[in-house]
């Protein structure tokens, strides 16, 4: 899922608001029994239930190629789920705002591939429960049958309460800031229910700042100048 290229997913995101500006030039009244029913609230809140998939993306640094023992360097993907609150607050008829702190728990993995005849590779495990600071705006469509398209963005903080960076055994470890910052952005679709809203949502996260500590005396962090996190979540909300 990771692979998804820059230009799939704007095209999905075109073809969203294409819609939306399809079923704006539509009846309004058509099917929408439920909608308007929620359309009086200003805010709302609601929770959200999600599993994710979340990875590495490290760069080699200069040092790589001086390595004799280590080959390659790759991120390899784990699982993970998130419970969080969700806040919305309606800005016009088209926008809302929504602050929704979560909890996740991921799994990352590095693997280095090494020359060696005691051992083909290693890998570097992190496990991680974060508290986590998302800040979206959303762009919704024109309701049709009770149902309504949106697409979202914005940034996100992390903070990992498991981090091992300050543990005793850090010193042989490559590691891994607890604090991130990252761009996120998706769509979604809201289904309007007599007594809550249920949105199914799919998000991609792109981590901005560097989150290796880099460590002068160990060779799997001398070979790498920076790592990024990724993450794709899909998202469960009951709003209303």
């Amino acid at each position: 899922m990771f692979h998804l290229s820059w230009r799939k997913i704007s095209l999905c995101l075109l073809l969203a608001i294409g819609l939306s500006a399809s079923l704006q030039g539509q009846r309004r009244d058509l099917g929408n029994y439920n909608f308007y029913d929620f359309q009086q609230k200003s805010y709302y809140f609601g929770i959200t239930l999600a599993i994710n998939r979340a990875s590495f993306q490290p760069f080699r640094s200069r040092d790589f190629i001086y390595s004799d023992s280590i080959q390659s360097v790759e991120s390899i993907e784990g699982p993970g789920f998130n419970l969080g609150i969700v806040t919305n607050l309606k800005i016009g008829q088209y926008f809302d705002f929504r602050f929704l702190p979560t909890l996740s728990f991921a799994e990352r993995n590095l693997r280095y591939d090494r020359e060696s005849r005691v051992r083909d590779f290693t890998q570097r495990k992190v496990t991680s429960v974060l508290v986590e600071m998302p800040f979206h705006f959303r762009y919704k469509s024109e309701p049709y049958k009770d149902k309504r398209l949106f697409v979202i963005a914005g940034i996100k903080y992390n903070f990992d309460v498991a981090s091992d960076s300050r543990t005793r055994q850090a010193e042989t470890l490559v590691k891994i800031s607890p604090h991130d910052f990252a761009i996120e952005y998706g769509a979604g679709i809201q289904f309007f229910f007599p007594y809550f809203i249920f949105s199914p949502e799919f998000k991609v996260s792109h981590g901005i700042g560097n989150t290796l500590i880099f460590n002068p005396n160990l060779e799997e962090s001398t070979v790498l100048e920076k790592i990024l996190s990724r993450t794709f979540t899909i998202s469960f909300h009951f709003e209303g």
